[in-house]
């Protein structure tokens, strides 16, 4: 019987070694598995490599796994915002790598390696300094630069709900990088408010089927939502703000 679900999220990160790395999805906030970095946190696994579109928000979430300074190095588009402050700290004391990735590159770079594609030409980034040292071509009268894929020991993304197959669905933006990202990862592991049965999941709405997901732990509900329903928002340091459920 194929059952892909683990107790905790302790169980879920188990074996991430050092040097590792690790994509971790979400948008800022939006889809980031907080359980399972809170869980990485605990593991203690060193010297990482994180690709992420962001560098952490806050005191929260990637920004505390930065924040324990076991971060080698971090691959994403959007590194620096009103709350990155950690991430700026690190960065600016040398105690970060960054490579910088334009937002289109880093998704179509994570789905190639999903896909099996050895590389692909990209306009993104020609003529600055994201081209330096780059193969580039022109074809059919417009310049390129060579891209590779990125690829992950282990890719931790957050779903609304999944089977005990890993079958997953997203809640509308929360989506953002997960599927390509389960698909780009030598071990996939998901967290979800909920685990269904079998059957539950309309075959059409599954985004991302089991085959790509190799541990699904269940975490409840987020927070700031009530019922499926997003409740207020939340404040600076993540906290959810009060408001009407809409």
């Amino acid at each position: 019987m194929i059952d892909k679900t683990v107790t905790d999220a302790a169980a879920a990160v188990a074996g991430i070694p050092d040097g590792a790395t690790v994509m971790i999805g979400g948008f800022g906030r939006a889809g980031q598995p907080v359980e399972l970095i809170d869980a990485l946190i605990a593991q203690g696994a060193d010297d990482l490599t994180i690709v992420n579109n962001n560098a952490g928000n806050g005191d929260t979430g990637l920004a505390a796994l930065l924040g324990t300074g076991r971060v080698r190095k971090i691959i994403c588009s959007f590194p620096r915002q009103h709350d990155s402050w950690v991430f700026d700290d690190l960065y600016r004391a040398g105690r970060i790598e960054l490579e910088l990735v334009p937002q289109g590159n880093l998704a179509e770079r994570m789905r190639a390696a999903g896909a099996g594609i050895g590389a692909f030409f990209s306009p993104t980034g020609v003529g600055t300094q994201l081209a330096e040292g780059k193969e580039s071509r022109t074809i059919d009268g417009r310049d390129y630069v060579l891209e590779y894929p990125i690829r992950a020991d282990f890719a931790l993304i957050s779903a609304l709900a999944g089977d005990r197959w890993g079958n997953l669905v997203y809640r509308k933006t929360a989506r953002n990088f997960g599927p390509v990202m389960a698909t780009a990862a030598t071990t996939t592991v998901a967290q979800v408010d909920r685990i269904v049965d079998l059957g539950a999941l309309d075959p059409e709405a599954i985004v991302t089927p089991g085959i790509f997901v190799d541990r699904l732990v269940a975490v409840g509900e987020r927070r700031w939502l009530e019922g499926g329903q997003f409740r207020g928002g939340v404040d600076i340091e993540g906290r959810p703000t009060e408001g009407e459920a809409r």
